[in-house]
């Protein structure tokens, strides 16, 4: 489905951005230890040089972090509302953005969780824009943070190895929909069918009640059918980028830049070939950094942006897809705009 953000002249516009991840660095060579595979291999098949992992920090923890950075960016002490995407909660019940909104000083605000597996930036962001365009709002803080780590088998070191921890944030700001920063229509799409592909079984309703049931175990940790995901990932990135590109009056070509969830680097590979993109134009920080979660696009934003490689003027498109199935894309001119980054 396709959808255009209601509203002419009201825009949800980017006004600043933020991204921390934990201190400590897990290298290729700590994680292989003496596997006949190592640094090579992984660098090969994944595009991983070392992840970061969380040590006695939660996904609250971590978004906190960047959402200071986000608001710091934006030059605001708070926002009339706080949306956390994650998929890694701290808790089943209550969500955690709240207590986002609490420890950053936001007061009573609306909050929630959105969950929308690793397009939940994504999906984030368009909840974010609809917010603002309808009046509602008038700024948004956008968190997305993920400790994937703690749902990962201890046992699965290629989970391991593909997986880091992080968060990402930016605020949006009621503008113009014309001006640079502002946010353009939105793809967004699932298929629910093929749920199964990517999922952590146990510790839902469905697990509970069987497991009373019948004496069941689930697993409470993340799987995923890999090689059907990544095909599937770079035809449906490509095909979303291609239909948001359309909604906002450009052509792929017109693309300076396209930030894609961080899920592996050859499905950047095949989605950069598969658009037909010039050298340079699809962004990378997987190497640092592995599969951040929903975290992905906001941390390669902050570090994009922080870097200089993101400048204003360029046009530029999001996009991710990942468990639900579910995936979303939009563009904006990027804007002159602040990003605070936080490496522990």
């Amino acid at each position: 489905m396709t959808a255009r953000v209601p509203g002419a002249g009201r825009g949800a516009v980017v006004a600043g951005l933020g991204s921390y991840v934990p201190p400590r660095v897990v290298t290729n060579a700590e994680l292989c230890g003496n596997r006949p595979v190592g640094d090579e291999w992984i660098r090969a098949r994944i595009g991983v040089g070392s992840r970061r992992v969380a040590d006695g920090e939660a996904t609250v923890d971590l978004g906190v972090r960047a959402g200071r950075g986000a608001l710091a960016a934006a030059g605001v002490a708070r926002c009339d509302a706080v949306v956390l995407a994650t998929i890694s909660p701290d808790r089943l019940l209550p969500g955690g953005a709240p207590e986002v909104a609490a420890r950053l000083g936001c007061g009573t605000v609306p909050a929630f969780d959105l969950a929308s597996g690793c397009s939940g930036f994504l999906y984030g962001l368009g909840v974010a824009s609809s917010m603002i365009v309808s009046g509602a709002f008038d700024s948004v803080l956008l968190v997305a943070s993920d400790v994937f780590s703690a749902f990962l088998d201890p046992d699965d070191w290629l989970m391991a190895a593909i997986f880091g921890d992080g968060a990402g944030a930016v605020v949006l700001r009621a503008g113009d929909a014309d001006e640079p920063g502002a946010l353009g229509p939105f793809d967004l799409g699932s298929d629910g069918a093929q749920a199964d592909l990517l999922e952590v079984p146990g510790g839902g309703a469905r697990a509970r009640k069987r497991a009373l049931a019948a004496g069941e175990e689930f697993s409470p940790y993340f799987r995923m059918d890999g090689p059907v995901v990544r095909k599937q990932a770079i035809v449906g990135m490509c095909d979303s980028v291609t239909r948001a590109a359309h909604l906002a009056g450009w052509s792929v070509d017109d693309l300076d830049a396209v930030a894609a969830h961080q899920a592996n680097q050859r499905i950047l590979d095949g989605l950069a070939a598969e658009l037909g993109l010039r050298p340079g134009r699809m962004l990378s920080g997987i190497e640092a950094y592995g599969n951040t979660g929903a975290a992905s696009v906001p941390v390669l934003l902050a570090q994009a942006a922080a870097a200089g490689t993101l400048r204003p003027g360029m046009r530029v498109a999001l996009t991710a897809y990942g468990a639900g199935l579910a995936w979303g894309s939009t563009t904006l001119v990027w804007p002159d705009v602040r990003a605070v980054t936080d490496d522990g």
